[in-house]
């Protein structure tokens, strides 16, 4: 065996020293070499050649190598292919150490944003987009999250498509919502990495925004990030970390967001929430149901997955909504019991009571509207009694809803004049009569403006919804859609009221901008894949138009269409080499691609344009994917957008339109 296998083969006993799909963390190994530390020397001990090889008696003391070690680190390439040996030549590096071995590498930012599918969670589903990701040294991080440039505006109405002509700041409206008056409240749709985007949101919506839900990518085994071997447990939570980080700082004290996942990440998703948000602000996971168990029929799975879950956390302000007593005025706690003349009792002593029972059939409730008696059309149990009704019923008639039937009415034998007993229905509704068959509920009517009420549930059944959303918004998404009921209910529980502000940076195929609209709430969307903006756009003119399907036709929606939105883009640079390498079909045409990025593109200051040149034979050797890699690799990804601060600089060609609709959003003052 090979020195520096066997020494790879030592190191990896060691958990520390290997990643998560089981390679050597060369760079952590050489950082604890450098602090001589006792763990790896003791391990390096155990093996006889590596012992002779790396460590010096003096004496009769071994005197530990370590520069020879960490040169033979350094010089020896584990990955032993084609690609990182190119990459080596055409020199990656920074300070002549290659990327992997800089013990300041801290943070991992994906500069393509991988979540455009819009919320794919079937298992089935498979994504083609390319992933980038990268591990950068933060000194290297140094305009990448300045806020961008904004270009190609539009307006969209009933009337269609129209040219930007300025962002509407409604004084009323935002007087309404306790914001400042000059805050945007145009509905917005922003194409580019969402990472950027929501950095660029910052300055006008920071601490502005009611509610926030997102269907980010669920990390199953299918998902194929081209451009990462695995999309594992530690990159996705940096992935998502990054995002939710920023993401609160636009939140309103009183605001909350939701988070899609299913069992692949909610508990890993749940930690880094906990750490970003703190766990005090952790509010409900919710269990949703999305496909019958009936569906997958695939023999080679284990179990089928038919919940996915809701992650909820919101601000030190929020208070979720509660389900109301409905309670309009009075009138809706007044009843007359009618029993049915022929109506034939049984008597039977429950607890210490002479309870008469009643079916269903041998009452009525009569609810009384200005003198005049009329069926309120309300079945219930009813017993009175004196003490408390809850107590009884718990002790004494729980067990008799099967025997006698959940419309039975329960009537204490010699009670039941006006004020001496309680009434109590399954459906706790009050009530109050007079007469010997009357009945008096002793508890205070539920005003809806009061804080009570009952909680809302942690367990929904949509899979009917789910079942059935391919279409839903007239744009045709057959996996991972989310339903409009759905998203509907996540904004009722979140407690959102009209002229709040809805994000919502992973919107796919546009389900809850478009469920937004339906409910009158300001919404901003994000989103960097161009279909998914192709899909997005559509369905929100046919929700403008008219559109029919979804949410459209509840009760307390009654969608007519209406309203409009604002489309806006961060301006590309580098992003349009990253957009063009991802699109090539051969090694020519990233060839001519690597001659346009010499000469307009920013490099990173760590590439040697000579040796790439020089190398480049050994380039067309790779095959597509790995040249593709490459390219990507070398620019410089704080410069893949048009940076806010470059505005004015004459080599990013900025447009006269793109200076007014980014000074308008920034409120920059054009003089």
């Amino acid at each position: 065996m090979k020195l520096y296998q066997q020494l790879e083969n030592q190191l990896k006993q060691e958990n520390e020293f290997i990643t998560d799909e089981g390679e050597l963390k060369k760079w952590v190994v050489i950082n604890k070499a450098q602090n001589f530390d006792e763990k790896l020397i003791s391990l390096l001990l155990e093996d006889a050649e590596i012992k002779e090889t790396f460590f010096l008696s003096l004496k009769d003391v071994l005197v530990f190598n370590q520069n020879k070690f960490v040169q033979f680190l350094e010089q020896k390439n584990y990955l032993n292919d084609s690609y990182t040996k190119y990459r080596n030549k055409v020199g990656l590096n920074i300070d002549g150490k290659f990327l992997k071995q800089r013990n300041e590498v801290s943070l991992v930012w994906p500069f393509k944003d991988c979540v455009l599918e819009g919320g794919q969670s079937r298992e089935e589903d498979k994504r083609e987009e390319i992933f980038f990701n990268e591990i950068l040294a933060q000194d290297e991080i140094t305009q990448l999250l300045e806020p961008k440039v904004l270009t190609n505006a539009k307006t969209f109405d009933k009337d269609g498509e129209h040219n930007f002509t300025g962002f509407t700041r409604n004084a009323e409206i935002n007087k309404k919502r306790g914001l400042p008056e000059d805050t945007i409240t145009d509905n917005l749709i922003i194409k580019g990495n969402n990472l950027l985007a929501l950095h660029s949101l910052k300055k006008e919506f920071a601490g502005k925004v009611k509610l926030i839900y997102i269907d980010p990518p669920y990390n199953t085994e299918n998902d194929s990030f081209t451009y990462n071997d695995s999309f594992n447990h530690s990159t996705w939570l940096t992935f998502m970390k990054n995002r939710l980080e920023i993401a609160k700082r636009l939140l309103k004290k009183d605001g909350v967001i939701f988070i899609s996942c299913d069992d692949n990440e909610y508990t890993y998703l749940k930690s880094v929430c906990d750490e970003v948000f703190g766990i005090e602000r952790f509010e409900n996971i919710f269990h949703v149901k999305v496909r019958h168990e009936n569906r997958i029929l695939r023999k080679d799975i284990r179990y089928q997955k038919v919940i996915e879950q809701l992650l909820s956390y919101g601000m030190p302000n929020y208070k979720p909504n509660r389900i109301f007593v409905e309670d309009n005025s009075e009138r809706h706690y007044r009843f007359t019991v009618k029993i049915n003349e022929n109506a034939k009792p049984k008597i039977v002593k429950i607890g210490k009571y002479d309870v008469e029972i009643y079916n269903v059939n041998e009452y009525e409730l009569l609810n009384e509207d200005n003198g005049d008696l009329k069926e309120y059309n309300i079945r219930g149990s009813l017993i009175t009694q004196k003490g408390s009704a809850s107590e009884y019923y718990e002790l004494n008639l729980r067990e008799r809803k099967e025997e006698d039937g959940l419309g039975a009415l329960y009537r204490v034998i010699g009670m039941g004049t006006r004020g001496d007993g309680l009434g109590y229905r399954y459906i706790r509704q009050p009530f109050d009569t007079s007469g010997s068959n009357g009945f008096y509920y002793q508890g205070k009517p539920i005003s809806l403006k009061e804080d009570v009420g009952n909680p809302y549930p942690n367990y929904y059944d949509f899979e009917k919804e789910f079942n059935l959303v391919a279409s839903e918004g007239g744009v045709t998404f057959k996996n991972g859609k989310k339903p409009e009921l759905f998203l509907k209910k996540i904004m009722e529980i979140g407690n959102i009221y009209p002229e709040d502000i809805l994000l919502d940076f992973h919107i796919g195929s546009g389900s809850s901008m478009a469920t937004a609209h339906k409910l009158g709430f300001q919404y901003i969307g994000c989103e960097q894949m161009t279909s998914q903006i192709d899909l997005s756009l559509e369905r929100l003119q046919n929700v403008i138009n008219g559109d029919t399907t979804g949410i459209s036709k509840e009760e307390d929606v009654n969608w007519k269409g209406g309203g409009s939105f604002k489309y806006l883009e961060l301006r590309r640079y580098n992003q349009i080499f990253v957009d063009q390498i991802k699109d090539s079909n051969d090694t020519k045409e990233l060839l001519t691609i690597w001659e346009q990025m010499k000469a307009k593109s920013f490099l990173n200051y760590n590439v040697d344009i000579k040796k790439q040149d020089t190398h480049i034979e050994d380039f067309k050797k790779l095959d597509l994917e790995q040249q593709k890699k490459h390219l990507v690799r070398i620019l410089d990804k704080n410069q893949l957008y048009v940076n806010l601060s470059s505005l004015n600089d004459k080599e990013m060609n900025c447009t006269d339109e793109d200076k007014k609709v980014t000074q308008d959003f920034y409120k920059i003052n054009k003089a």
